[in-house]
């Protein structure tokens, strides 16, 4: 081989690196050195405002997963869901799945501003969420994956989308399957992204059904251990005490692990979305088995259906802005 044809080769490879390291999306091309010229310092800057914030409040870790999940399944993964209302706009904040339980926009704020300090007008809002998420599980002791960037900022936003395509506590298996596979997902990313409720809490109008009337015939959800139930209902009475909250995994409240699926495989599921994955499917069934007793297969599939889900419909190229604020859009 020449020399020159040996350059030319080099020079090609080098041009095409970020695409071997890329995803073609339906929105075009999302890669990991997106931002390793314009904003170098991206990442770390995320990192180092979300920990903080972690350190403060642990919590926090999985209301910003939460909120990257809740992004992505309204109009895809565009910071949506962080504009508040104003003029032709009606926020996603107001939706059922996120009013009184969607938090952590004043840690996304802070770190907003830290990279619009570092570097104005770059970072979008959308991959700044996708990236907390990641490090959010990684401080809790999850697994890390590479984040693949060139998200853009949304102009609009929809509450309709978020009511309706957002799965709830109370769906049955079908219609939560049905809502993943409307994002192109499958029911192994159901299951791994449903092990997000290793950490986190939720409120007892999310599940109180299940502990007095489950179908409505005033019965309670026999496929919850009633054991675990009686410890539930002091604070989650059949009227009243709607805000209390409780851990989606009480073995390891803020502890990234596996011990969701064995607290199903327990029959202590607390949302009967949780319950569900075990009794409704036998696919599914097989798969909480499976994390239940391999912790490490479950880290694996849950980087690789974060990073899946974080590649649903993203703005890139001209498309959307890059917010300066990511409570607005830009004027």
């Amino acid at each position: 081989m020449s020399q020159l044809t040996s350059f030319l080769l080099v020079l090609c490879l080098c041009a095409f690196a970020p695409l071997c390291f890329s995803s073609k999306t339906k929105g075009g091309y999302l890669y990991p050195q997106f931002y390793d010229h314009s904003c170098p310092k991206a990442q770390e800057i995320v990192r180092s405002v979300l920990a903080k914030a972690v350190a403060k409040d642990a919590r926090m870790a999985a209301s910003i997963l939460r909120l990257h999940f809740h992004d992505c399944f309204v109009q895809g993964c565009d910071a949506s869901l962080l504009i508040d209302s104003s003029g032709t706009i009606a926020s996603e904040k107001r939706s059922n799945p996120n009013r009184d339980s969607a938090r952590g926009f004043e840690v996304l704020e802070e770190i907003k501003s830290a990279l619009e300090k570092e570097c104005p007008r770059t970072v979008s809002c959308a991959d700044l969420l996708a990236i907390a998420a990641r490090d959010s599980t990684v401080l809790r002791g999850g697994p890390s994956w590479e984040v693949l960037l060139g998200r853009r900022d949304s102009r609009s936003a929809s509450l309709s989308g978020s009511n309706n395509n957002i799965p709830a506590p109370n769906n049955t298996f079908q219609t939560i399957l049905t809502k993943f596979k409307r994002q192109g997902l499958d029911i192994v990313d159901l299951v791994a992204l449903s092990g997000s409720h290793t950490i986190g809490n939720s409120r007892c109008t999310s599940f109180r059904q299940r502990l007095y009337n489950q179908s409505g015939n005033g019965q309670p959800d026999y496929t919850l251990d009633q054991s675990y139930a009686a410890q539930l209902k002091p604070r989650c009475p059949k009227s009243g005490g709607d805000q209390n909250l409780f851990f989606l995994d009480y073995v390891s409240p803020t502890k990234f692990d596996n011990y969701y699926y064995k607290n199903i495989l327990a029959s202590k599921g607390l949302l009967n979305s949780d319950q569900v994955l075990l009794t409704k499917n036998e696919g599914s069934r097989e798969l909480v088995k499976k994390y239940a007793e391999n912790k490490q297969l479950f880290f694996e599939q849950f980087a690789k259906s974060m990073v899946k889900m974080g590649n649903i419909s993203p703005l890139t190229g001209s498309r959307g802005e890059i917010r300066k604020n990511c409570r607005k859009v830009n004027k």
